[in-house]
């Protein structure tokens, strides 16, 4: 047997908070017609679709288990732009979100941790 075939797993193959990441998609569509309304509308549900949380009415969050699912995702995002307005994507590792100041009805929350849902990765 060949001693790679025993080597402990690599750094870059076990999951590490600074490897997991976040994606926040925050966006700004205009909303003055029924076909802009209908867009926006759209554009939210697909972000449901994709398996994004609505954290408020223009921002949603997923996780993401490393830089290739996020890229993947930005690209499918990408597929389902409306016509108008701007879309943001924003990454940050596991560790960042952990560090996320919230504060709900003036007081402040305790920090989030990584969803027990990632064991399954």
């Amino acid at each position: 047997m060949s001693r790679k075939a025993n080597a402990p797993e690599t750094r870059d193959t076990h999951l590490s908070g600074y490897r997991l990441m976040w994606m926040l998609v925050t966006f700004d569509l205009p909303v003055e017609t029924k076909k802009q309304r209908a867009a926006a509308t759209r554009f939210r549900n697909d972000l449901l679709d994709l398996g994004f949380e609505m954290s408020q009415l223009s921002n949603y969050l997923r996780f993401c288990k490393g830089r290739e699912q996020f890229d993947a995702y930005v690209r499918k995002i990408e597929r389902k732009l409306p016509e108008l307005g701007d879309v943001f994507i924003f990454q940050f590792t596991d560790r960042q979100y952990e560090n996320i100041v919230r504060f709900s009805s003036q007081g402040r929350r305790a920090n989030q941790k990584t969803p027990d849902q990632i064991a399954l990765f």
